[in-house]
């Protein structure tokens, strides 16, 4: 049996008593759905993470992809797993039922993943891009490229990728340079290179579809002349499935998450290699866009799943390991202690499951947002949808940063031990690291949420969320030992405010350099605060469930945690706002300047 890697008490916690997913079953889209159906997916979930995942998570780190003439292996167990997400139906959980699919809510669906992830995080995405180029698909493809690769791809016999990144231009798409000749049957011949495909080949499926960006002949440079291509890596022709001129040329290895290769991909080195359009021409970034905002809400999950797994390791050996004596304690005859009883290794746990189920929280309330722009109307689909692009940077950002801070100290619990490969540890502290890396750095996402998200529509974004606040606030201010908590987090909402009032005053006058120097400051800034409120939501369901339904035993005890926790999150966490808001406010700025020899 697999040892625990995540609580299940608390994934169902935020999932039906914090935020409410039953209440997406009254919308038409998810009226087929019902408690017990959800719940009978999750348990499964838990079987397959227990009997596919965990059990092979150190070999698949040791035992790391090859490639070879042009072709990748990857680890064997990996293939059963993948044909049982596609009998499953997990590969099209979300996919819609005239397509076959389950038409799952996409909080349930991030909930699956958090579980397959915790489990073994290194493996997923080939689930988790297969999806998402699906979708893309599903989408904005034509019908006969629905028809072609869906029902393959959702069966688990094809896997998919999304290929964006360039030799050359790195994270600035606007200079790619792969082109798209058109060919006379509609198809077009694709020559370039893209590096960093994750999963971009492997043993283990018919095919691999790639969704490619790429510049059709004579298309406007920049962003404006990028178009969306399915590539795949053998074609049909003439009733036989041939080579694509597509090939993994080498593969990058690396210090983590090594069962899914990293995939330097050749296209065209024989001018054979083709592709097909997906929607309109120069359209191919805003597509990619959903695909994108999508994958890095998944990002999120997995910086939050390897710090749960990581969590979870640390609580059992500091339950199990005896060292040192409470600081009180003289008599050195008296038998050591347990760690966990030791203060700073309570407060390292405490971090840790504050990091892990506040950003868990998050990533649902973002899944709750998705779904709810899918299923209303008007005025409220734009907020939901509003809310969802301001808060997806965050999502992304803050269980990955604060998920390796996390991890950190779960290693430093284990002390030297932690630092060995005889525990999980160390593979946890490689693995989390691209996490800040993967679709679009920490730096990216800050820029996106501080020049873009908190601007757009006027300041709406911000208003909705004030109020979504606000409301929590009230609520907590009916419950006298809350009420300060409450003050305390209205009072860092004004704060913010000001600090982003501050900063816009320099967007105004043009000056884009200095309102964006301390973006990743403004960025720890937010996250901070909307965290806070995703506490403070789950102290408000644990005080109404303490007061009105008196549970025992260890349903006592999980609520009260929660408050505890609630409390190291505001004491110990979000007094930090006051010094980032000193320096995001302050007039001297370090970072501008023409004087690199500063750093000789």
């Amino acid at each position: 049996m697999a040892k625990q890697y995540y609580s299940s008490r608390n994934l169902k916690f935020l999932l039906y008593e914090t935020h409410d997913a039953e209440e997406l079953l009254q919308y038409e889209r998810f009226a087929h759905m019902d408690k017990e159906t959800m719940d009978m997916m999750l348990d499964t979930a838990q079987q397959i993470g227990d009997t596919h995942l965990y059990p092979h998570l150190k070999s698949m780190d040791h035992d790391e992809p090859e490639a070879k003439n042009g072709a990748v292996t990857v680890h064997p167990k990996i293939g059963p797993w993948f044909k049982e997400m596609g009998e499953g139906g997990w590969l099209s959980v979300n996919a819609p039922l005239d397509s076959g699919g389950m038409q799952a809510p996409t909080i349930l669906e991030s909930c699956f993943s958090f579980i397959f992830q915790a489990a073994n995080n290194g493996c997923y995405p080939f689930v988790g891009l297969t999806k998402g180029s699906a979708n893309l698909i599903e989408s904005f493809g034509s019908q006969e490229l629905k028809d072609e690769f869906l029902p393959k791809m959702y069966a688990g016999k094809y896997t998919g990728t999304m290929c964006l990144t360039e030799p050359d231009a790195g994270s600035s798409l606007s200079d790619m340079k792969s082109s798209a000749t058109p060919q006379n049957d509609g198809s077009y011949k694709i020559k370039g290179q893209k590096i960093f495909i994750t999963a971009g080949d492997h043993q283990h499926a018919d095919n691999v579809i790639h969704l490619l960006l790429a510049r059709i002949d004579g298309a406007p440079a920049g962003t404006k002349g990028i178009s969306l291509f399915v590539v795949p890596k053998l074609r049909e022709e003439d009733g036989k499935m041939v080579p694509n001129d597509i090939i993994a040329a080498s593969i990058f290895h690396k210090m983590g998450q090594k069962s899914a290769p990293a995939c330097h991909m050749v296209m065209g080195e024989k001018d054979n290699c083709v592709g097909y359009l997906v929607g309109q021409p120069n359209k191919g970034l805003t597509y990619m866009f959903q695909m994108m905002n999508e994958a890095r809400i998944m990002v999120g999950v997995t910086g939050v799943s390897i710090a749960s797994a990581a969590y979870y390791s640390a609580l059992e050996y500091a339950n199990e390991r005896p060292q040192g004596r409470r600081l009180n304690e003289k008599d050195p005859l008296k038998p050591p202690t347990m760690i966990i009883n030791h203060p700073d290794v309570k407060r390292m746990l405490l971090m840790q499951k504050a990091v892990i189920e506040g950003s868990l929280s998050l990533v649902l309330e973002c899944a709750k947002y998705h779904d709810l722009s899918h299923t209303t109307t008007g005025d409220e689909q734009n907020k939901y949808a509003l809310l969802l692009d301001l808060l997806t940077p965050i999502a992304k950002t803050f269980p990955c940063e604060y998920g390796i801070a996390s991890v950190s100290n779960a290693l430093q619990v284990f002390g030297g031990y932690g630092y060995t490969t005889d525990f999980e540890l160390e593979q946890f502290y490689r693995d989390i690291r691209i996490t800040t890396i993967y679709e679009g750095t920490t730096g990216i996402q800050s820029l996106d949420l501080l020049g873009r998200k908190v601007t757009q529509a006027n300041g709406k974004s911000i208003q909705y969320l004030r109020s979504m606040i606000g409301a929590t606030t009230e609520e907590a201010k009916t419950y006298e030992d809350l009420k300060r908590y409450a003050d305390q987090l209205d009072t860092e909402v004004q704060r913010m405010g000001q600090v982003t009032s501050h900063l816009l005053q320099f967007a105004l006058k043009g000056d884009n350099e200095r309102f964006l120097a301390d973006a990743n400051l403004y960025m720890d800034l937010f996250s901070i605060i909307t965290v806070g409120w995703q506490w403070l939501k789950q102290a408000v369901v644990a005080k109404r469930e303490l007061i009105t339904n008196n549970p025992q035993g260890s349903e006592l005890d999980f609520y009260e945690s929660k408050l505890h926790t609630m409390k190291y999150w505001f004491h110990y966490e979000m007094p930090k706002t006051q010094g980032l808001a000193t320096r995001l406010m302050d007039d001297e700025v370090l970072t501008i300047t023409d004087k690199t020899e500063i750093f000789a």
